[in-house]
């Protein structure tokens, strides 16, 4: 399966939806043979999310650049920005993921797709903890990242500025509880 056959899904999945159809579809529109979706996605449309989920973690650290000169909460933000960016073109099939993911038999699935995704913007950020902060880091930006694609998701504007100004004021609230919490 390659990155081609996913993204030719991806305006297929806007009108259509995650569907076997829709993968039948994009490995053809890839120049890949149609017959081979069963094989590339074994797991159905909800693998071809997950491959989805992997390309755009990899285009989001591609597409970052250097961040070195960047604190840690701009480096996320940019990682963030940079992701909404990429996700834009393709808002509808981001809906209608999201939509795939929330039924009942799909949300472990779901929930370990927002996994890798908020690892790889801490690793992304230069995160290199091994120890519990590694946990606490990811379920806190798992979930801020969850609120930003929802406010994002329930925007109709072509850009992603008021989502960064929610991910700002979501990030501020994280720093303050974490000072709150050292000072306690």
């Amino acid at each position: 399966m390659s990155d081609a056959a996913i993204r030719a899904m991806l305006p297929l999945a806007a009108t259509q939806g995650w569907t076997w159809t829709t993968l039948r579809a994009g490995m053809a529109a890839a120049g890949e043979d149609p017959a081979l979706a069963e094989s590339a996605f074994p797991a159905g449309p909800v693998a071809a999310i997950a491959a989805w989920g992997d390309l755009a973690n990899r285009e989001m650290l591609a597409a970052a650049g250097d961040l070195s000169a960047l604190r840690i909460p701009a480096r996320i933000r940019r990682l963030v920005e940079v992701r909404l960016q990429q996700a834009a073109p393709h808002k509808a099939a981001v809906r209608a993921a999201l939509a795939h993911l929330a039924l009942p038999w799909n949300l472990a699935r779901g929930l370990r797709f927002s996994a890798a995704t908020a690892d790889a913007i801490w690793r992304g950020a230069g995160d290199r903890s091994a120890d519990f902060s590694w946990y606490t880091r990811r379920l806190s930006l798992g979930t801020i990242y969850a609120a930003t694609l929802a406010w994002w998701l329930r925007d109709e504007a072509t850009d992603v500025a008021s989502a960064l100004a929610f991910l700002d004021r979501r990030l501020a609230d994280l720093a303050r509880m974490q000072r709150r919490t050292r000072s306690a």
